[in-house]
């Protein structure tokens, strides 16, 4: 394949960014744009320009599949579609890139692996953090026993996301699949699990919905088999605007800092520091094509989607029944 022909499905906010990733690779294409809103059509063609004038465009994702000759979808869309979607799109021997959460549940979440293995194709989802110098840092520090044995890690979202998602679909559950736990807080919990590489054994958690059907805040306290202990806090009521976090993980030969996105590493005997030589960085979009041709593995894999809906299942339980929740993986 000279170029890798993608269709988008769902082009809202958030896709127009991957729309325009993929649109200035000259090793891909963007051939078709489907979502069920003329305006999130329209201004997916405005904000990147340079798209063919005369692209199909289309309502409905089933008929962009039987109407349009493609290699790969990406999919942006509200989160409970994705699984159809994505088996839809695998269905006709399709890569696909999901953004996140992959799925709602953890029997979908199973049902899409597994088709995708059949299937031959890649399944990815496009948590970027996977591909950010910080991020991938850690994870080798961690995996290479340069912090030690993890025993404690603490991580807290905040974001004004009650009141910025009032009204829209986002605090639908039947389109949503849950709150913000499920939403920007799913990359919170990716993050601290990719990271680490620890599996969660149990989680004890508290939600608050304010007047909202899903959940805004979340507390979750965790467990994870081998011992080490943890705290994730996903604030969605924030009384400001945009997002803060903090993740720090604490190992018995080192500590890491991580504020906003910035690191600061503190190994033992030493002073606190920010590492310098840190990995490279790449786009989900980027990793994705060059994963179909065969440059690149892939660098989020869809177990990564398992393990984030298991835990977030897992908290859910335990909410619901104020009883501590196992986390079952597999």
């Amino acid at each position: 394949m000279d170029r890798i022909r993608v269709g988008f499905i769902g082009c809202g906010g958030n896709a127009s960014g991957h729309i325009g990733r993929i649109h200035e690779m000259k090793d891909a294409e963007v051939v078709a744009l489907c979502d069920p809103s003329a305006d999130s059509l329209d201004r997916a063609r405005t904000r990147n320009d340079g798209l063919p004038a005369d692209i199909p465009t289309f309502d409905n994702h089933k008929d962009l599949l039987a109407n349009v000759e493609l290699d790969a979808v990406e999919i942006s869309t509200p989160h409970t579609l994705h699984f159809e979607q994505i088996t839809d799109a695998l269905d006709c021997g399709l890569h696909v890139l999901s953004e996140k959460p992959m799925v709602c549940t953890v029997e979908h979440a199973h049902k899409v692996i597994a088709h995708a293995q059949d299937a031959g194709k890649i399944l990815m989802v496009s948590y970027q953090r996977h591909l950010q110098p910080v991020y991938r840092y850690l994870r080798n520090q961690i995996a290479c026993g340069e912090m030690g044995e993890i025993q404690f890690i603490t991580a807290m979202q905040d974001q004004g996301w009650y009141r910025g998602t009032m009204g829209l679909w986002r605090q639908k559950l039947s389109l949503s699949g849950g709150g913000q736990l499920n939403d920007s807080g799913s990359h919170l919990l990716d993050i601290v699990l990719w990271m680490t590489g620890l599996a969660v054994d149990e989680v004890q958690a508290y939600v608050e919905n304010f007047e909202s059907e899903v959940d805004i805040n979340s507390a979750l306290s965790l467990r994870f088999k081998g011992g080490a202990l943890g705290n994730i806090s996903i604030i969605g009521n924030a009384p400001s605007g945009g997002m803060w976090e903090d993740i720090t993980i604490y190992g018995s030969k080192a500590a890491a800092y991580i504020r906003n996105g910035h690191l600061t590493y503190k190994a033992a005997g030493s002073d606190a520091a920010e590492p310098a030589n840190l990995p490279g960085a790449m786009s989900p979009d980027r990793n994705f094509i060059d994963a179909i041709l065969g440059r690149d593995e892939v660098q989020v894999p869809p177990i990564c989607g398992l393990r984030v809906i298991e835990l977030t299942e897992a908290a859910w339980e335990s909410a619901r029944t104020g009883q501590p929740a196992k986390v079952t993986t597999c």
